[in-house]
């Protein structure tokens, strides 16, 4: 099997989209302003950024995808057309929406669509309807692969294709959260806290734990999970063969609103299993290792298959927030960094540093470094332990800058 997919990765920060572009990533999606469903989860760039935005990944040959992809009111329009009218003339690659005002807008101006999974496309008839403004649409999370693939299919035998006249492209989600809702269409955040998920401003209110209580009589029911409304997140790296054959173009990872780490660690593994597919060398030994690579950074327990193997939703999480195996504890700050001998120079701002420890170093111009420290100076003299306000040098192979981060990781103990 020789055919590769496109390997899209979520940028909140520069620190994250710098991330993605040195793990490997062939596109980054990211959301500017309110318009977009991570309006309130992830640090949004505005519209001046744009251009800087393009530029970097330019240079690296990335494609830029900007997501506009919430519900659109009458008050929306203006901005909406104004962020349009700016990825346009920044020569952003495509917008991810679901809105038709947007879509048409979009249209008029000459600026390639994709169509969100908010869209909730499921069948052919729908993917005909969406041709006339998208050339990818990014399908619903319900569907099977055999629907996937028979949708793939229908449109190679009808050749339905997008305004660029190519046949449409098929995107799918492959790695992160999920919520109980279809889609992402949902309403409980609204109906309790007028904050809509549908607008970007979800309070995920769903994560938290529950009790059940009869009205009437105050019993309490028991239930084998207080987290009953909260999924695991998705991983289909166990599969991607099995995608990649049923004829999925681009690998979508979520997670606009996680840190710099995990971009990396999840642009790699899946980078390297569709890699490892493409040549032949997809194996189970490498699915466990990425496994155990996956479960380092956030996440909430594994959901291995979804609904793409013809599972119902019903893997919940089991406890609030990350079940990540590992975890960042900051340090201190970077001063310097001499090239010739590829030394950084660190100003410790709290906790201690020693040698053997493995660390993270974090950046917006960086992204993400990994690392283990051999040896190190401290404060002009070879030591293995350096506490707070000390002056550490060690070997760092990769180039970091002045004021970029620099984190310890260490193992989670398990409770």
């Amino acid at each position: 099997m020789t055919k590769t997919v496109e390997i899209m990765a979520p940028a909140g920060s520069y620190e994250s989209l710098h991330a993605a572009i040195n793990a490997g990533a062939d596109s980054v999606y990211f959301g500017i302003e309110q318009l977009n469903m991570r309006a309130r989860a992830a640090n949004n760039f505005t519209t001046e950024d744009l251009k800087k935005i393009v530029a970097i990944c330019k240079k690296n040959n990335v494609k830029t995808y900007l997501t506009l992809n919430t519900i659109m009111y009458d008050h929306d329009l203006t901005l909406m057309k104004k962020i349009c009218d700016t990825a346009k003339n920044s020569g952003v690659s495509a917008v991810i929406c679901s809105d038709i005002a947007a879509m048409s807008y979009a249209k008029s101006i000459g600026l390639e669509i994709h169509l969100s999974t908010q869209a909730n496309i499921s069948n052919i008839e729908a993917v005909k309807f969406y041709a006339q403004f998208a050339d990818v649409v990014v399908l619903a999370r319900e569907l099977t692969l055999q629907q996937i693939k028979t949708i793939v299919k229908e449109i190679k035998e009808k050749k339905i294709c997008g305004p660029k006249g190519k046949l449409i492209g098929i995107e799918v989600f492959v790695h992160g959260a999920l919520c109980v809702a279809v889609s992402g269409k949902c309403y409980m955040s609204l109906g309790t806290y007028n904050a809509s998920a549908n607008r970007g401003a979800c309070l995920q209110n769903c994560r938290r734990s529950y009790k059940v209580i009869d009205e009437e009589t105050g019993d309490e029911l028991l239930v084998d999970n207080k987290y009953i409304m909260s999924p695991k997140d998705l991983c289909t790296i166990g599969f991607v063969d099995k995608l990649i054959e049923a004829g999925v173009n681009v690998f979508k990872i979520e997670g606009r609103g996680r840190a710099p780490e995990y971009v990396d660690t999840v642009v790699r593994c899946y980078k390297g299993a569709a890699e490892a597919v493409s040549n032949g060398k997809y194996s189970k030994e490498k699915i466990d290792h990425w496994i155990t690579q996956l479960e380092k950074v956030f996440n909430r327990g594994f959901w291995h298959g979804g609904y793409y193997l013809g599972k119902k939703l019903g893997e919940w999480s089991g406890e609030y927030g990350s079940q990540a195996t590992t975890e960042k504890i900051f340090v201190g700050v970077v001063q310097n960094y001499f090239k010739k001998n590829k030394v950084g120079q660190f100003l410790l701002e709290a906790g201690s540093l020693q040698e053997g420890n493995t660390i993270l170093i974090t950046g917006p111009t960086t992204g993400v470094v990994n690392g283990k420290i051999e040896k190190m100076i401290v404060n002009d003299e070879k030591s293995e332990v350096a506490e707070k306000n000390s002056v550490v040098t060690f070997k760092v192979d990769k180039q970091v800058r002045p004021n970029d981060k620099l984190f310890v990781i260490k193992e989670k103990k398990s409770a």
